[in-house]
Formats: structure tokens, C-alpha cells, sequence
């Protein structure tokens, strides 16, 4: 299965977001900062940071065939990143209900944390996948 696959191309696609792991529960995509998504300062855009988070969150919640939308999301910045730099995002679930799930993702730069997101899910009825 290929979450990333359609005719249009989405908006993580236009960042250069790629999933590199994903399976139930879990997702990991990164990023390699380009010059143009930095803020005034010259470090990585924090609405940069959020997608790559956002992506890991979306494939993690919709890992299981249900169609899943995200209710809420918090998300602390930590530390910066430069452009050349490589950042990963892992969502991972903490746990889940019959309709919610909720969710840790950590923004990594090598080993160093740059921000950390906690996500809630709201799980749908219907199957985008066919089983």
C-alpha cells in the first residue's frame, strides 16, 4: 500500500516530505530544509516543522484502513534547524480507543529533539482500504 500515491500532488509532496516507515500505529517521514522555507532569523519555519509532524501524525492514525481526521494537536518547539539540515518526524501511538487515538511526535535533527507534538484522532466508520 502506498499512502503517498495519488494523481495530484499533496501538499507534504510539494514540501518534499517523504514517508520513509510507517505501520500501525506508527509513522516516520523526513525532510531536507530547503533555503526558501526559513523564517526572519534564518532557521527552519516552525509551519515547516508542523507539516513534517502533521504528515507523520496523518499516516499514523490512518494506518489502519479507517479514515481518521485529526481533532487537535499541540506542538512545542525546541530547539531550531538550519536549511541543509535533515529533520524526522516519528509519531507513535499511545493509545487507542473505538474512535480516538492519541499520539506522540517527536521532530528530530540527528539526535537532537527540535519539537515535540501531541495529537488526537478521530476514527471513522469507513474503510479507505480495501481488506
Amino acid at each position: 500500500m502506498n499512502l503517498q500515491s495519488s494523481k495530484k500532488r499533496s501538499y507534504a509532496q510539494s514540501l518534499g516530505i517523504k514517508l520513509t516507515k510507517f505501520d500501525s500505529g506508527f509513522a516516520e517521514t523526513i525532510l531536507e530544509v530547503q533555503s526558501h522555507m526559513v523564517n526572519a532569523y534564518g532557521t527552519v519555519h516552525g509551519a515547516v516543522i508542523y507539516a513534517l509532524a502533521d504528515h507523520a501524525f496523518s499516516v499514523a492514525c490512518n494506518a489502519y484502513g479507517k479514515t481518521s481526521l485529526g481533532l487537535s494537536t499541540t506542538i512545542q518547539f525546541i530547539e531550531s534547524a538550519q536549511p541543509g539540515d535533515k529533520i524526522v518526524a516519528c509519531a507513535t501511538e499511545v493509545k487507542r480507543n473505538y474512535r480516538t487515538g492519541f499520539y506522540r511526535i517527536d521532530v528530530l535533527h540527528e539526535q537532537n529533539l527540535i519539537a515535540t507534538m501531541e495529537a488526537v484522532s478521530y476514527r471513522k466508520d469507513q474503510y479507505f482500504i480495501k481488506f
